[in-house]
């Protein structure tokens, strides 16, 4: 491998690390069950699907002769940089991944990781998000990490708590209004009626 080529992935492995939010200090990179299958499987299919596939695509185009206006060559080449560098980036992030199972909290209603809460904010507006770790929370689905300001806000916090959220530009009052977690029977179900479920101390 060329000094070239290990250069330059490395500089694309820190631009990937500069895209997450650093962890807190002393902080572990808590992640779901569901998540981390989720990384594991993407790496699992990178190494053993994709990789292989671009490294004959690129292997037959660099059989094509001229490899100075080769697209099929210089695409693969690309392609498999990405890959490489997905390929580190996911193994880094699984070493330092801390599972941690939501459905443990099942029934409680104070807020941990995993929690899917519903808050109010002074104007009565509501809102739910659910409190994922870095490496899989999805905005586009209400899902916000635990090291975001609203998520630490609400972490350690239970039903009827009003708190105050710290913003860049203000400061907001808002209530805990209902706080969730998923089955321990893996059934997706939340506990509407804590008092049919185990209540952990």
């Amino acid at each position: 491998m060329s000094k070239a080529f290990t250069k330059e992935s490395d500089n694309i492995d820190d631009e990937d690390e500069l895209r997450l939010p650093p962890l807190p200090a002393g902080g572990k990179n808590y992640i779901t069950p569901q998540g981390f299958a989720t990384l594991r499987s993407e790496l699992k299919d990178l190494i053993d699907n994709e990789r292989p596939k671009m490294v004959e695509v690129v292997h037959w185009a660099a059989s094509n002769g001229d490899r100075s206006e080769n697209g099929d060559y210089h695409y693969g080449k690309k392609r498999l940089r990405e890959i490489d560098r997905r390929i580190r980036f996911l193994i880094k992030r699984l070493e330092i991944a801390e599972v941690t199972d939501p459905s443990l909290h099942f029934g409680n209603t104070q807020i941990f990781f995993g929690a899917t809460v519903t808050y109010a904010d002074a104007g009565g507006e509501s809102r739910t998000v659910k409190i994922m770790g870095i490496d899989e929370a999805n905005s586009a689905q209400g899902e916000v990490s635990w090291i975001s300001p609203i998520a630490r806000t609400l972490l350690k916090a239970e039903e009827g708590d009003v708190l105050k959220l710290v913003m860049p530009d203000r400061v907001d009052e808002i209530e805990v209004i209902k706080v969730s977690y998923p089955s321990p029977k893996g059934d997706g179900l939340l506990n509407d009626d804590p008092s049919t479920c185990h209540r952990l101390a």
